[in-house]
Formats: structure tokens, C-alpha cells, sequence
């Protein structure tokens, strides 16, 4: 009786679930059904699978590692670099029947989901490898509602016929996601235990695999607790399928450490650097080798697995960071700046942007910011009158306080200046070693202020200076009446980059980053190649080294730099902001243009009396202080092992003998038109003199007393026919009167102006439209104030 009650009471318990579960699939079935078809999409064939993002390597010369671009830490490996224990570590995590179910296991979703409500977390996945590849490459941006699951396996199961069990592993391995910015497992390894991912052991590969299911909250950095607690779970799991004992569980439970921070391999750990943040900021904004448009090369740096080969020696880059210590550290926060380029390529080889670049305190790249540059600005219009005809010994007009016109600004039709030395009336060369300010202010006027411009952007040309450059990048060259004096502002690229093209003889290679590039494949889609470009006749080039050695032997760099000279072929030239607010040195030898700028990065701070300067003897600082000093001190352990050291040819002799360079309208030209009589001095009263008397000596008359010297004259005058002298004896002489003498001076002339032309209009660029001069002979002038004979 018992037993067939309990057998029917078995058959109802039975029925009644079968009426349960029919009235329930009829009642949810038509809910089923429209979850179904929610989407109007349906399944499509799947593509193949994207390119991986991967890390974007940067070397320098010598092939070391200087720096790596990523947007996300991706380093793929293949499947065969993946040690086997690797391997097993994850599938028993992850999903232990990948080798043999269809893309989607049911019987794994089921123990899954018990396992999960039998302990504290979830250790195991519902999802199986090949449908997490499925939800990380073709599900991206789909919505999570009744479908998303249906597609997911439904795409799993296409997957699964149409790539093979190896493939999809190795594209799980390199995709899924670990959390701190790193995309599988080989950045894992590298971000979390500082190794590739064939030094990782199975415990380490286990505790991977366990922070996939949620790698936020299981991370062991910014989430410790959660992360022992998760990789606790994995050690059972691991214990369950017989992967370790129960000793080697409780072994790793006391011994394992989490890790606690962010890590790079040790053969990969770099910093960035003024070069590598100068590097990325050319690539992606100032050079189309990646890519048309922004994107596109924001793409391929962060993502393409580029290897790029950079121009960086790290010998000489050494040498320029030694060299800077010249500068003493100060409170003022006056720091020092370098670039240096290869004189016969543009090649990048050093960058000094300040005292060293810390992310988020110390960016500013001081060799990349424009800065007022002084008479260091006069090489580009000593070139520029060369190019145009001038000769060293040609004569300039170099008094000072001089006043100029002011094109461009009509409420101010003048400008002088008093500053610097005054160098008279001089050759060419000795203005240029000596650095006279008028004569140069003046020289650029002759020359033509917007061809003395042009020859700036053509001697400097490169990507961060270039004619029509909007002004919203950068402001452009102004023809300033004062452009001699450093009113325009230029960084220490471009000033290397101008005085490269005299050094170079001429030819203008612009400065470039890159020797080269390879993609993910080793395929080499990038090689530098710049012919250059002729800004300057090499007669010219030549010339103006000539005259800028001087510089260095005499002039403003001498008291630092004339050892160097001595012993090394080198030009250059210095410039000083007028209160001290820059300095700099610019030189070359035949191996390396080198610009060095000294000063505050953040403000223009006067750079006088500073205690740390004042204490090496130097007061106030000026382009022959400390920038040459640090210029010299870069040269000078620059040796025969890494460049053949060589001077330039001499330039062959002038066409012509030296002219008077003037500015017209400012300066005129004058000649003699007419005479006018000079008053004979007055009559000398005759001296008696007493009969000679024995014992008596006759008076001497007083000596001939000069007329005063007239001033100095500023001008080249033409000289003055010799004065006519005549004797008269007197009529009847006697004992006691000396003959007398009368000078008959000649007439005075008369000067008037002659037509001699008008200033270089300023649309004329062409660099070799001559100039305005005169034979040496000629009188020059201010203009309305003709020359007076006295």
C-alpha cells in the first residue's frame, strides 16, 4: 500500500511538472519569439579578422630601444611562441573542452552556471573561448538584450567551420582583455610579472587567465582583496580537475605575491625625452610619412606595430647633455637649449630642450620654442647681401646713434637705435665680426627688409618653419625695421637649420627625424630622401664662412671660442636680446650645424647679476658667454672616430674692388657742381727786425698756428685741391724787413645730388637683384645734408 502510494504520488509529481512546463514554454514561447527577431538584422558571414593593434617601437642609430607608442598595450604572439603550460593554464580557467565542442558547449554553460551558485563567485565563464573572439570582433557596439546571446552563439558556430582551433586560440590569447590598458597575453605578461610571455609559469599563466572574467575587479593593483580572493577560486579550480595537488595549492596560497605595480621589461623599459615627444609630434602633426590625415596616422602609430628608425646618435646626444652642465644650475630658472643637425644630411643627432623632461612638471621643449635671437639674426643678411652682390671689403656706414626708415609703420616713419657698438664707416667684414648694430640695420634695408625675410624661410625651411605658415601656428617673419636686432623670434631648429645651408655650402637639406620606418611584417614603407635645395651660390656659401670664422678668431666669440678655432674650421655668430632676455650661439663646422639658446623657458627673464653667474665671472649674460661656452664644450669631444674632420674651401678672388653700399633715400650720392671763392686768411703784419748787433740773437717769429681739425667725417668725400703758395718780396728791401708770404686758398665747392635711385621695392625677392652702391671714390651722405669743405 505504501509502495504504490508513493509510486502514484511519483506520477503526479511527474505529471504536474509536465503541465507546468507545457503551460509555461506556451506561455513565454511567444515572448521567446519576438526577443527573437528584435533586431531587424540577421546573420551575416563573418569577415576575417581585423589586424591587431600592436606597440610601435622607436630606435636611434645604434638600434637601441629610445621609446614605443601605443594607445592600448597590444603585443601579439603566435600561437608557437605560447608555451604548452600556458596554454593549459587558460583552457582550464577559461573553458577545458575547447578542443572538442562546436563553438558553443552547452554541458559547460550548465555545470558553469551550477558551479557558480554552489560557491561564493563565479570561477568558470559561461562563454566559451571562440564566443568571447566572437563578442571582441564582431559584436562591438551591439545591445545586450535576448538576442545578443543568440547571435553570440550562432556566430561562435559559423567561426568554428571557418577558422581552425589554432587560430581561434591564438586570436583569444592576443585580444582579450586584462585590464591596466593591456590586450592580451603578452602585454599581460609584461604589465603584470615584467617578462615575455615565454618565461611565464603555469601559476602565473592561471592567475592571467582568472582576471578575464572581470579584469577591473580583479585587479591586483588598484584592487587587491578582490584579485587574492579570485585567484584563490582558480587555485581551486585548478585542484578540482587534478592540475595540482592539494599541497601545491596551499604552497602558492602562502608563497604567490600579487603584483603591485605596472611594469615594463627591463630590455624595454625607456622614458620619454625632448627627442621622443618632438618625434610624436612630428609624425602626427607636422609630417604626412603615416598617413593623409590625422587619423589615419594617429592609427598607424599607435597601432601599426611600426618600427621607426630615428636620426638620434645617442654618442653626440650625450655629449650635448654634458655640454649643458656649463650652464650652472640657478634659482632664476635659466636653463639651456641645443639642437645640433648633420651638416650634409639635416639629420637630427642631438636635442637638448631644457633640463629634462618630466611628464606633467617640465614639457616645454625649449629647443622647439621660438625665441628673440639677437644679432645672431645677422648671418641670415650678411647672406643675403652676399648672395646680392656684396664683397667683404664693401664699405657700410656703421655710426651709431643711427636713424632709419620704418616701412610698415606710417605713424612712425622713423627708427633709431643707439644700442651696440659704433663701427663708423667700415668694411663689411669687420661690421659682421664685430656685430655693429647700425651697420646691419642698415644692410638690411640695402639689401630689402622682405628679401632679407625670404632668405630666412629659404635658408630655415622646414616643417616648423615655412612660408605661408598659418599665424595660428606660428607667427610669421615680419620685415621689422629692427630685424637686425633679433625682433623676429626663431628656435634653436631653426637656427641650426639656417646656418646648415652656408655650412653646407649652399644646398638646404631641411631637418628631419626619421631614417626610416617598417611595418608589423618588417616590410620597409619609409626611407628619408631629400636631395636638397640651392639657396645659396657655394661662392657665396664659401664667403660667408670666410667672414663668420672671424667671429670666432676676433670678434664677439673670441674670448671663448678662439681656442677652439684655433685647432678646429668653425664659424658662427653670437646674439644678445637687447636687456639680456636670450642669448645665443650659433655655429658650424663641416660635420655639425649647432645652435645653443640660454634662457628662462616660461618668461623673459633679464639675465643679469644672477649670483650663480656672477660667481663664474659672468655678469651678464651674452651669446659669447655661456652659449658659446656650451657650443665649445659640445664640439670639442666630437673626435676623428665619429666624423672626418675638414674645413672649407677658401672663396676665390672678388670680381671687383670695393664699393660703397647706401641706402637710398636715407643715404644720397653727391657731386661737385659749381664753386664758390674762399677768403684769403689775413695779411701777416711784417716784423721788423733790428740790424744784426754782435752778442744779440734776432727774435724768432712764433710758430704757425694750425686751424682747429674739423669732426671726424662720415662720409667719403672727395679730397680738396691743394692750396696755391706765393711769395712776395718787397719792393725795395732792407736790412730790417723779411719778405712775406700770402696763401691763396681755391674755391670751395659745391655739392649737389645726384639721381641714385630708390630702395629694393618690396616685391622684389629675387636674391640676386643688386644693390644700390657706389664707387669708393664717390661722396656719400645723409641725405639733405650735402658734404662742406671747410
Amino acid at each position: 500500500m505504501w509502495k504504490l502510494s508513493w509510486v502514484a504520488r511519483l506520477v503526479l509529481v511527474i505529471g504536474a511538472g509536465a503541465l507546468l512546463l507545457t503551460a509555461t514554454v506556451a506561455g513565454i514561447a511567444p515572448r521567446l519569439w519576438r526577443m527573437a527577431n528584435a533586431h531587424e538584422e540577421i546573420p551575416v558571414e563573418l569577415p576575417d579578422f581585423a589586424d591587431l593593434a600592436q606597440r610601435t617601437y622607436v630606435y636611434d642609430v645604434t638600434g637601441r630601444e629610445i621609446a614605443s607608442f601605443e594607445v592600448q598595450n597590444s603585443q601579439p604572439v603566435s600561437l608557437a611562441d605560447v608555451p604548452d603550460h600556458v596554454v593549459d593554464a587558460f583552457l582550464a580557467v577559461e573553458d577545458n573542452e575547447f578542443w572538442v565542442h562546436h563553438g558553443v558547449n552547452v554541458r559547460s554553460l550548465f555545470r558553469a552556471t551550477l558551479s557558480n551558485f554552489a560557491t561564493e563567485g563565479p570561477i568558470q565563464g559561461a562563454s566559451t573561448i571562440t564566443m568571447q573572439v566572437v563578442k571582441n570582433d564582431y559584436m562591438a557596439g551591439f545591445e545586450r538584450d535576448g538576442r545578443y546571446k543568440v547571435l553570440q552563439a550562432t556566430y561562435a558556430v559559423r567561426l568554428e567551420k571557418s577558422k581552425s582551433k589554432e587560430e581561434i586560440l591564438e586570436r583569444y590569447l592576443n585580444t582579450v582583455f586584462f585590464g591596466q590598458n593591456s590586450y592580451g597575453i603578452g602585454a599581460a605578461a609584461e604589465t603584470y610579472f615584467g617578462k615575455p610571455v615565454q618565461e611565464l609559469t603555469f601559476i602565473e599563466s592561471a592567475f592571467l587567465a582568472g582576471l578575464v572574467q572581470a579584469p577591473s575587479s580583479y585587479d591586483p593593483i588598484n584592487n587587491p582583496e578582490q584579485s587574492r580572493v579570485r585567484f584563490l577560486q582558480v587555485l581551486e579550480r585548478l585542484e578540482d580537475d587534478e592540475l595540482i595537488t592539494p599541497e601545491e595549492r596551499d604552497e602558492v596560497e602562502e608563497s604567490f605575491v600579487l603584483p603591485e605595480r605596472v611594469r615594463r621589461r627591463p630590455e624595454a623599459a625607456t622614458e620619454r625625452t625632448y627627442f621622443t615627444e618632438a618625434l610624436r609630434d612630428y609624425l602626427l602633426n607636422r609630417s604626412d610619412i603615416l598617413g593623409e590625415t590625422y587619423e589615419e596616422r594617429y592609427t598607424m602609430l599607435h597601432r601599426g606595430g611600426l618600427s621607426i628608425h630615428t636620426t638620434l646618435d645617442p654618442n653626440l646626444q650625450a655629449q650635448a647633455e654634458r655640454a649643458a652642465l656649463e650652464l650652472p644650475a640657478n634659482e632664476a630658472g635659466i636653463e639651456a637649449a641645443l639642437t645640433s643637425i648633420e651638416t650634409d644630411s639635416g639629420a637630427i643627432r642631438a636635442m637638448v630642450g631644457g633640463t629634462g623632461f618630466v611628464p606633467g612638471q617640465n614639457e616645454v621643449n625649449l629647443a622647439l620654442a621660438p625665441s628673440q635671437t639677437g644679432s645672431s639674426i645677422k648671418l641670415f643678411i650678411l647672406a643675403s647681401a652676399l648672395q646680392a652682390g656684396a664683397l667683404p671689403e664693401d664699405v657700410i656706414d656703421g655710426t651709431h646713434p643711427c636713424t632709419l626708415p620704418n616701412p610698415g609703420n606710417p605713424s612712425e616713419p622713423t627708427f633709431t637705435t643707439a644700442g651696440g657698438v659704433n663701427g663708423g664707416v667700415d668694411t663689411l667684414r669687420r661690421h659682421t665680426v664685430r656685430s655693429i648694430n647700425c651697420a646691419f640695420l642698415r644692410t638690411s634695408q640695402i639689401v630689402g627688409l622682405n628679401r632679407v625675410v625670404d632668405t630666412v624661410y629659404r635658408m630655415s625651411s622646414s616643417s616648423y618653419l615655412y612660408e605661408g605658415q598659418p599665424a595660428a601656428e606660428r607667427e610669421p617673419i615680419q620685415p621689422f625695421a629692427s630685424f637686425a636686432t633679433g625682433a623676429n623670434e626663431m628656435s634653436t631648429l631653426d637656427m641650426a637649420a639656417g646656418i646648415q645651408s652656408i655650412a653646407n655650402e649652399g644646398v638646404h637639406l631641411e631637418p628631419y627625424f626619421v631614417e626610416y620606418i617598417d611595418d608589423a611584417a618588417g616590410e620597409r614603407v619609409y626611407t628619408h630622401f631629400d636631395p636638397g635645395v640651392e639657396v645659396l651660390d657655394r661662392e657665396v656659401a664659401l664667403t660667408a664662412i670666410d667672414i663668420l670664422k672671424g667671429v670666432l678668431t676676433s670678434g664677439t666669440a673670441s674670448s671663448a671660442l678662439s681656442g677652439f678655432a684655433a685647432r678646429r674650421p668653425a664659424f658662427g655668430k653670437t646674439g644678445t636680446q637687447d636687456s639680456n632676455y636670450t642669448a645665443f650661439f650659433v655655429g658650424a663646422t663641416k660635420e655639425l650645424s649647432t645652435a645653443v639658446l640660454v634662457r628662462d623657458p616660461d618668461r623673459y627673464t633679464e639675465m643679469r647679476n644672477i649670483p650663480e653667474f656672477s660667481a663664474v665671472g659672468v655678469s651678464r649674460v651674452q651669446g659669447g658667454t655661456f652659449p658659446a661656452r656650451i657650443w665649445g664644450a659640445y664640439m670639442e669631444n666630437i673626435g676623428l672616430d665619429q666624423f672626418e674632420l675638414g674645413d672649407w674651401d677658401r672663396p676665390g678672388p672678388p670680381a671687383r674692388g670695393p664699393a660703397r653700399l647706401y641706402l637710398p633715400g636715407n643715404e644720397c650720392v653727391y657731386e661737385i657742381v659749381g664753386y664758390e671763392p674762399v677768403a684769403p686768411p689775413p695779411t701777416e703784419v711784417p716784423v721788423e727786425v733790428p740790424p744784426a748787433v754782435e752778442g744779440f740773437r734776432r727774435p724768432q717769429a712764433p710758430p704757425p698756428t694750425d686751424p682747429p681739425a674739423p669732426p671726424p667725417a662720415t662720409t667719403t668725400t672727395l679730397p680738396a685741391p691743394p692750396p696755391v703758395t706765393t711769395t712776395t718780396l718787397p719792393s725795395e728791401p732792407t736790412p730790417s724787413t723779411e719778405p712775406t708770404t700770402t696763401t691763396t686758398l681755391p674755391p670751395r665747392p659745391i655739392y649737389g645730388q645726384v639721381e641714385s635711385g630708390t630702395t629694393i621695392p618690396p616685391d622684389v625677392l629675387d636674391p640676386n637683384a643688386p644693390l644700390p652702391s657706389v664707387p669708393l671714390d664717390r661722396v656719400v651722405s645723409p641725405c639733405g645734408s650735402p658734404p662742406v669743405t671747410p
